[in-house]
């Protein structure tokens, strides 16, 4: 009968090829409105004087808080196999606005 539950609360996730290969991002701008949570992953090119927004991901405050809290776990358990991960320089405030409010990297 546990076997028949666990059965029915399985979930299968399909990847696509396409999807799979992701997409490199070395920027992340954040912004919220009352009802959802915006992550726009941008690759910015130095020495570029524009960059493109590569993929957006819109998450209700509840998954947010959620993905906050699992990204914690996963950098706790990196750490703890190879080490603290040390910021190279500090970020550069950037003056991006989206028509939300204030974004931060």
């Amino acid at each position: 009968m546990e076997d028949d539950k666990k059965k029915q609360n399985q979930l299968n996730i399909e990847l696509s090829e396409q999807v799979a290969e992701g997409i490199y991002s070395n920027l992340a701008i954040l912004s919220h409105s009352h009802s959802e949570f915006i992550v726009d992953f941008v690759n910015v090119i130095h020495g570029t004087p524009k960059a493109k927004v590569k993929s957006r991901i819109i998450l209700t405050p509840q998954n947010a808080k959620r993905l906050l809290r699992a990204l914690s776990d996963n950098l706790s358990k990196f750490e703890s196999v190879f080490g603290e991960i040390k910021d190279q320089e500090p970020p550069v405030p950037m003056p991006i606005n989206f028509g939300t409010p204030t974004a931060q990297a």
